[in-house]
């Protein structure tokens, strides 16, 4: 059931975070320690307001980059040099994950919200440099962030993605509402008890096991 559904797929597009490494690695706890002292230290506020702001600009405008430039002006390029500045030492090579992801028929891309360097390094980590024929970062959608279908539609025309023969795995069930607009088929990749929390009328399929899924297609 599964293989049929993805028999017409020849152009897959991962995230990053939290989908081609496990949410148990909590790197973005590191992450939003460092997001939360660049926006103390460059708006002048206490680490309350900080998280607040955060919270809300993440809820408005999809990230909470996307809420400093459009509320603050700021310059992308520096918040996300200082916000990935952080420890990988701690992932772990996935062979089973590189070995699915190396036998997916067609094109195999990266699509984070976060920088393209930072999904480098990342992949690395996880033993999965050299499996993907891109890797796209916030900066390749001129920063606007997933979920705006603009953005989509930036990194995708780069890419050379057609949507109609295209997957999309991604943990932040909002980021695949455009995928399913765009006639892709979408995949939340999360534990079970997230997955079952937000509405799934966008999602074709869930999985808490990536390599375990990719394996079922194949």
């Amino acid at each position: 059931m599964v293989r049929q559904s993805f028999s017409h797929v020849r152009h897959w597009v991962f995230d990053l975070d939290n989908t081609l490494y496990p949410p148990s690695a909590r790197l973005f706890d590191q992450i939003e320690v460092k997001m939360t002292n660049y926006v103390m230290s460059q708006l002048g506020i206490d680490q309350s307001e900080a998280d607040r702001l955060r919270s809300t600009y993440w809820h408005d405008h999809g990230t909470t980059l996307a809420g400093l430039m459009r509320e603050h002006d700021m310059d992308p390029l520096p918040y996300l040099e200082a916000v990935h500045d952080i420890s990988l030492d701690h992932l772990q090579d996935d062979p089973d994950l590189a070995a699915c992801i190396r036998a997916l028929p067609g094109k195999r891309i990266v699509y984070t919200n976060g920088s393209a360097p930072y999904a480098k390094r990342g992949l690395a980590a996880r033993g999965l440099s050299g499996l993907f024929d891109g890797i796209y970062g916030v900066e390749d959608a001129s920063f606007r962030p997933k979920p705006e279908r603009a953005a989509f539609d930036m990194v995708f025309q780069k890419a050379g993605i057609r949507s109609e023969t295209a997957a999309m795995f991604e943990d932040d069930p909002r980021n695949l509402s455009a995928p399913h607009a765009m006639g892709m088929r979408t995949v939340h990749v999360a534990p079970e008890a997230l997955g079952q929390a937000h509405d799934t009328s966008h999602i074709h399929h869930h999985t808490d096991d990536l390599a375990g899924f990719l394996a079922k297609i194949l």
